[in-house]
């Protein structure tokens, strides 16, 4: 079937449908990845948004349950020059199409995805549509004018843990770790267990007074969607966690909780940064890593003595990495977990581990 995907400046794309022939709406952003779709898909940290891939064929190895981020679909559309049909990879279970189907989310295909990109990096990301019709109707841009902003919204009570789990392997030999879920990967959870942490995952909402009774040895703040200056709990329990000195890291939007902690403001970029190869310079060492990133948001501020930067991506100098002098705190605006290809950052867990020891025997 035909489909339409419209965007609130008015432009109006047509191409063919595939995935659920329903219609849906969202803040249209890119992402650069040459692979990845399904982890893309099922990030929660997609909530609320369509995304149009750059990469120009999409679908060729199909869907593997061993790669889900989550157990389900964040994205609520997907927008792709080609889609493969036919996938050639032995873990293959599913088709994309038939991914999507199961989720009852919109794909299009045949859209010219370059042009959408330019349009996006010239005028910033914009609230879309993807509409499944025989042809196209003026109520599809009314639709998309009327459609929830992404400034302001609280998306991490909607994909948070309903109820505290473990998760991984817990030993007497491990660091006991609350992890807060503002839509946390299961990639970040797997490399937490392997660093060396019994940990344990908790909804949004749950206060740090709670979890300090428990004497948890650190806390992590969770990636996530949406706006971070309305998550007051959050910016909240953070606070608390370092007045107590107790170790903390954070990564995406727990690192935009962690700055708005400190004092610093954030905002919207006109386009976010998502993609597998943005480099980011180490203040500290000066060495230059290749990172994984995924934010529409981000920390203000210059570096200072008390919070110095300890990373700046050198694709537009935002900051992607803060400390606190005198506090065992790290924070990274980047996704170390993913590891594209490059696994420059993915020492980062370890670090973390280094910093809950040494704490510790202090």
């Amino acid at each position: 079937m035909k489909a339409f995907l419209v965007l609130e400046n008015g432009t109006v794309m047509e191409g063919e449908s595939f995935g659920a022939e329903t219609s849906t709406l969202g803040e249209v952003v890119f992402n650069t990845s040459m692979a990845g779709y399904q982890e893309i898909l099922t990030d929660p940290s997609y909530k609320g948004q369509m995304i149009n891939l750059t990469y120009p064929m999409i679908g060729n190895y199909g869907i593997n349950p061993d790669d889900m981020e989550s157990d389900q679909i964040h994205a609520t559309g997907l927008i792709v020059k080609e889609y493969v049909s036919r996938p050639s990879n032995y873990q293959s279970k599913e088709t994309l199409c038939d991914f999507l189907i199961r989720f009852n989310v919109p794909g299009i295909q045949g859209v010219d995805t370059r042009k959408l990109t330019r349009i996006i990096r010239n005028s910033g990301a914009m609230s879309a549509g993807i509409f499944v019709a025989d042809k196209y109707s003026d109520s599809f841009l009314e639709k998309v004018k009327a459609a929830p902003k992404m400034v302001g919204a609280d998306l991490a009570k909607v994909v948070t843990t309903a109820k505290p789990y473990q998760y991984g392997t817990h030993s007497p030999n491990k660091y006991k770790l609350a992890v807060y879920d503002f839509g946390v990967k299961k990639n970040i959870l797997r490399l937490l267990d392997k660093a060396g942490f019994n940990v344990n995952v908790f909804p949004a909402e749950t206060k740090a007074e709670e979890l300090l009774k428990e004497n948890y040895d650190a806390y992590f703040l969770s990636n996530g969607p949406g706006d971070p200056e309305p998550l007051n709990y959050a910016i909240d329990s953070a606070k608390k966690i370092m007045e107590n000195k107790k170790p903390l890291f954070g990564i995406c939007l727990g690192h935009q909780i962690i700055g708005l902690a400190l004092g610093r403001k954030t905002t919207k970029l006109k386009f976010g940064h998502r993609g597998g190869n943005h480099p980011v310079r180490n203040e500290e060492t000066k060495r230059i890593e290749i990172t994984s990133q995924n934010h529409g948001f981000h920390v203000l501020g210059e570096s200072t003595e008390e919070t110095p930067i300890t990373r700046l991506n050198l694709f537009d100098n935002t900051v992607a990495g803060l400390k606190q002098k005198g506090l065992p705190v790290m924070a990274v605006q980047y996704h170390p977990e993913a590891c594209p290809g490059p696994n420059d950052s993915a020492y980062h867990f370890q670090e973390f581990y280094e910093m809950v020891k040494i704490t510790k025997q202090n």
